[in-house]
């Protein structure tokens, strides 16, 4: 499959692994570009007499294992979110690593714990397995130098991406444990993103203490510690603002948020319909007792300035299995599903089936951010 540049994705699409777009972002070549301008020249140090052309050859092979280390420690969040049932939109390469996207939250503290476990633990597969072909190979040459920086490297990944803040795995490992004490995931978000915040001041002091101790790498250790804290604390930030997004406002009840509901005739005019709703949620109903769907007021509004009497089956917006709440369903699974379905109004129905009324988005989306 050709490779293309997609400006939607954000990246170059390198190929598909079980339908999950692998992309390449234009940052990890400056990435790559940094880490063979600093790497070559440490290769005559480790393997003394390395002609510059082979150093740098060494460097662009290291740049490029390094960037394969990344993707299979991603790859193993994407299996473990997939034998979970958890969908993943795409796996992105970039300046300091990788990301997998998944589109769905973890329903329990176990499946977040896995998911978050399984990059390391694919990591530290891959420290043991270089580095034990390191310990077979003789020390001292060009070969044994890659290999044994590859392992290195491996190890780096594992023990950084294992630091208990957000939005590192440790992070989520961390959040996943306080969830599974306090039966609050919100809790262990809170905990997990305080983490963050000291990883990354942890970080800034590590990189001014070397600046301050006069070390060899003080300003390489300083750009790339300062660069990471700014991107960890941008991380746990965004985790807290998707925690708070994603949390039932408190007090409030789906009885509290739901519209009236009212049962028309499909084959009523739409002029009617929407004098007739007056706010409430409309369910169209067919001759045969069938639902045709919920009104859209909007599309309704633009067919009644044109056809007013146009039966109002013809702006209905269809009820979907995914636009279909119980109404005793737990709050933040409502909120999950209402945030990642492209609907703006949902049905509520009862433990019987019968519709008990509407929920629209705008109005949860209002209790959520007053609850803020």
């Amino acid at each position: 499959m050709a490779a293309r540049i997609s400006e939607r994705e954000g990246g170059l699409l390198l190929f598909r692994v079980a339908g999950i777009p692998v992309l390449l972002a234009p940052s990890w070549w400056v990435g790559s570009a940094i880490v063979v301008a600093f790497y070559a020249p440490l290769v005559d140090d480790l393997a003394p007499g390395t002609p510059p052309g082979v150093g740098l050859l060494l460097a662009a092979l290291f740049a490029v294992f390094l960037g394969l280390s990344v993707l299979a420690h991603e790859l193993g969040h994407c299996v473990a979110a997939l034998r979970l049932g958890l969908p993943v939109r795409r796996l992105r390469l970039y300046l300091l690593g990788g990301l997998s996207e998944i589109m769905r939250t973890p329903g329990k503290p176990s499946h977040e714990g896995v998911v978050a476990g399984a990059g390391p633990i694919v990591s530290v597969v891959l420290a043991v397995v270089f580095g034990l072909g390191a310990f077979v190979m003789e020390p001292g040459d060009v070969v044994w130098v890659l290999v044994f920086q590859i392992a290195a490297a491996n190890v780096a990944v594992a023990v950084f991406n294992l630091l208990p803040g957000l939005p590192l795995d440790g992070g989520r490992i961390v959040r996943a444990g306080v969830w599974a004490v306090t039966g609050q995931r919100a809790t262990g978000t809170r905990v997990a993103v305080v983490g963050g915040f000291a990883v990354a001041i942890a970080l800034v002091a590590w990189a001014l203490y070397g600046v301050a101790e006069g070390a060899e790498d003080r300003w390489l250790r300083f750009g790339v510690c300062v660069l990471t804290a700014w991107v960890v604390v941008a991380g746990a930030k965004s985790e807290l603002a998707s925690e708070r997004r994603r949390t039932w406002p408190a007090g409030v009840t789906l009885a509290d948020l739901i519209r009236p509901v009212l049962q028309l005739p499909a084959e009523s005019p739409v002029r009617d319909a929407l004098s007739t709703s007056a706010g409430r949620g409309v369910v169209l109903v067919r001759a045969d007792g069938v639902a045709a769907g919920l009104l859209d007021t909007e599309a309704a509004e633009k067919l009644a300035a044109s056809s007013p009497f146009a039966p109002a089956e013809q702006a209905a917006e269809p009820i979907l299995p995914e636009t279909v709440l119980l109404a005793d369903e737990p709050g933040e699974e409502i909120v999950e599903r209402v945030q990642g379905t492209a609907a703006w109004q949902f049905l509520v129905v009862d433990l019987e089936g019968r519709p008990a009324g509407v929920l629209r988005r705008e109005d949860l989306r209002a209790a959520i951010e007053k609850g803020v």
